[in-house]
C-alpha cells in the first residue's frame, strides 16, 4: 500500500498516518509483551508532536535519543518529524566525552534517555549546557520526566505543520577522518527515495504479514532505517534492545520472522550458537547483510543452516542506507566470481568509478566509488567544508571506498581510499583512536591500522613509538584508551616500534604497516 500513496506523501509521517487509517489494528512494533499498533503509533506520535511544540521545539531543531533499541524511540522520531524536528540517536557504546561532543554538536535541547544511560547523561551535563529537558523512556534510573506521562498530557490530534520531502528528518553521526564525528543529515525525501523510485527487486517488495526482526542498533542507519522501512511498508518490527543470538533464535521461531538484517559478525555469532541447527527457519524469507564482506565459507554455512534467500547490501549513512545489492539468485553455495561483488545499483542509483582527479575510469579499473541519487544525504551538519569535499556540484558523493565495476555492472569493493576500519559492522577512523593514544604521556608517536580478524572482519592495531627512557605496556595503553573512546574502537593489540615509516613530506605510510598482515589476501578489506 505504501507504494500506492508515495506520489501524494510529503513525508514518511503521511504514510504512517495512512496505514493507521486503513489498517489501524495491524502491529507496527512488538517489544517483549508490548504491541504497538499503527493506530497507537500514529496517535502517540501526535501527542509527542504537541508535547514538543509545548516545550518550544521548532522546525529544523534537533532532539536526541541516548539508549538501546525501543519502539518508543520510533514513536518519538515520528512525533518530532511531524513538526519538522530532527531525531539524532546517539551511539550508547561511546565513551562519555564522545557522547558529550555529539549532544553539543547537534545542539539538542531535548534528550530522550533509555534505561541504563541516565548516569552517562549526568556525567556530560556540564559539557552540554543547551540541554533543557530530559525525558526517560522506561528508565527507572532517571528521576526526571517520564516519557508516557509527558506524552499523555497532550491530545492525539494531527499537528498543523508544513513538512515536505526536502526537510531534514534524521541526523546520524559517522566517525570522522579528523577524529570528530560528523552529523549526516537525511531528509524525508532521501529516506523515502527507494520507495519513490519503485521496487526493482523481488526481495524489496513489502508483503502484507511480513515480520522483521530489528536487531541492529538504532544509532546506525541499519537500525533506524529498518524501523522506518517497516513503518512505511505497513508491517511489524520485533524490536530487540540489542543483538542477542539466543533471543534472536527464539524470536525467529516463535514470531515467524520473515526478514532480518545482520552484519557478517552477527551471522557468525548466530551460527556458532549451540542450538542453531534445532531452530525452524522455514518462515524466514531473507537475511540481508552488509557493512563488511562475508567469507565464502561463512556464507555457505549460513545458506545451509538457514535455508533462505541472502541479499548483500552496500551503502553508507551518507546514502541513507543501501544503494547497491547482490540478489539471492547470485548467491550460490559453490561460490562464484559474482559473490565477491556487492551486486548492482538499485533503481534510481548511479554508480561510477573515478580517479584522483574525479575522472571516470574504464570497467575493471580500480578507483574511488562515487554515487548519485536522491538517497544521498543533504549535507554534514554545520560542516560545509566536509560536505563540499564529499559531494560535488553535480551531486556525486565520494564514498571513500576503492572498487571497480565489471562489464555487467556489478560492483566490487577492493580497498578503502580512506583509512577507515570496519570492525563488527562499526566504522572506526584511525584519527579518533590516535588522538586518544597520543594523550598518554609516554607516547611519542602512533599510527593505527586495521588488520584481518576472523571474528570481526577487521580489528584495530596500534603501532606505537614510546618516548625515550619510558616503558609502556600494551595493557596500560589500552586501558588508557578506554577512558577516552568507546571500547570497540580501542586497539586489540599494540606493536611497539622504533619509528613510524613516513614519506618525504612526513605522512605516515600506513600501507607499509598494514602490508604484512594482509599478505596473501586478494583484497585489502576483510
Amino acid at each position: 500500500m505504501a507504494q500506492d500513496i508515495m506520489i501524494e506523501a510529503r513525508s514518511f509521517c503521511d504514510i504512517v498516518r495512512e496505514h493507521a487509517r486503513v489498517s489501524p489494528d495491524t502491529a507496527a512494533f512488538t517489544f517483549g509483551d508490548e504491541v504497538i499498533t499503527f493506530e497507537q503509533l500514529d496517535a502517540g506520535s501526535d501527542r509527542v508532536a504537541h508535547a514538543l511544540i509545548a516545550q518550544g521545539v521548532t522546525k529544523g531543531e534537533r532532539v536526541a535519543f541516548l539508549g538501546k533499541n525501543h519502539p518508543l524511540y520510533f514513536e518519538a522520531l515520528l512525533g518530532a518529524a511531524k513538526i519538522g524536528a530532527v531525531m539524532t540517536p546517539v551511539n550508547w557504546r561511546l565513551a562519555a566525552p564522545e557522547v558529550a561532543y555529539i549532544l553539543a554538536n547537534c545542539e539538542a535541547r531535548t534528550v530522550f534517555v533509555g534505561e541504563g544511560f541516565a548516569e552517562v547523561l549526568a556525567q556530560v551535563r556540564s559539557d552540554t549546557p543547551r540541554i533543557e529537558q530530559i525525558i526517560g523512556i522506561d528508565a527507572p534510573d532517571h528521576s526526571g520526566t517520564d516519557y508516557r506521562n509527558w506524552r499523555d498530557g497532550f491530545a492525539a490530534e494531527p499537528v498543523d505543520a508544513d513538512v515536505g520531502l526536502d526537510d531534514d528528518a534524521l541526523q546520524l553521526y559517522t566517525s570522522g577522518t579528523t577524529g570528530r564525528p560528523k552529523g549526516a543529515v537525511m531528509t524525508h525525501g532521501s529516506i523515502l527515495s527507494s520507495r519513490a523510485e519503485g521496487y526493482d527487486r523481488a526481495w524489496q517488495e513489502p508483503v502484507q504479514g511480513d515480520v522483521t526482526l530489528l536487531a541492529m542498533p538504532c544509532f546506525h542507519i541499519s537500525g533506524t532505517g529498518t524501523g522506518i522501512g517497516t513503518m512505511v511498508a505497513g508491517t511489524n518490527s520485533i524490536v530487540l534492545p540489542e543483538y542477542d543470538p539466543t533471543k534472536a533464535l527464539d524470536l525467529i521461531e516463535n514470531f515467524n520472522i520473515s526478514k532480518i538484517f545482520l552484519v557478517p559478525a552477527a551471522i557468525q555469532i548466530l551460527l556458532n550458537h549451540p542450538r542453531v541447527r534445532e531452530v525452524d527457519f522455514s518462515r524466514l524469507k531473507y537475511v540481508t547483510y552488509g557493512a563488511s564482506p562475508i567469507p565464502l565459507e561463512l556464507m555457505k554455512q549460513a545458506m545451509e543452516v538457514m535455508g533462505c534467500g541472502f541479499v548483500q547490501m552496500y551503502g553508507m549513512t551518507e546514502t541513507s542506507g543501501t544503494i547497491v545489492a547482490l540478489d539471492p539468485e547470485d548467491h550460490v553455495p559453490e561460490g562464484s566470481p559474482r559473490m565477491r561483488s556487492v551486486g548492482k545499483p538499485l533503481a534510481g542509483v548511479e554508480i561510477k568509478i573515478i580517479d584522483e582527479e574525479g575522472n571516470p575510469v574504464p570497467a575493471g579499473t580500480v578507483g574511488e566509488i562515487a554515487t548519485r541519487s536522491s538517497k544521498n544525504m543533504s549535507r554534514y551538519w554545520n560542516n560545509a567544508q566536509a560536505t563540499a569535499a564529499t559531494i560535488d556540484a553535480e551531486g556525486w558523493l565520494r564514498t571513500g571506498d576503492a572498487g571497480y565495476l565489471d562489464a555487467d555492472g556489478y560492483l566490487y569493493i577492493h580497498d578503502r581510499v580512506k583509512d577507515m576500519i570496519i570492525s563488527g559492522g562499526e566504522n572506526i577512523y584511525p584519527a579518533e583512536v590516535e588522538n586518544a593514544l597520543y594523550a598518554h604521556p609516554k607516547v611519542a608517536d602512533v599510527a593505527v591500522i586495521g588488520i584481518p580478524s576472523e571474528k570481526w572482519g577487521e580489528e584495530v592495531k596500534a603501532c606505537v613509538v614510546v618516548k625515550p627512557g619510558e616503558e609502556l605496556t600494551e595493557a596500560e595503553l589500552i586501558a588508557h584508551a578506554r577512558q577516552h573512546i568507546a571500547g570497540y574502537k580501542c586497539p586489540k593489540s599494540v606493536d611497539f616500534i622504533a619509528a613510524l615509516p613516513r614519506n618525504p613530506s612526513g605522512k605516515i605510510l600506513r600501507r607499509e604497516l598494514r602490508a604484512p598482515y594482509w599478505e596473501g589476501k586478494d583484497r585489502a578489506v576483510n
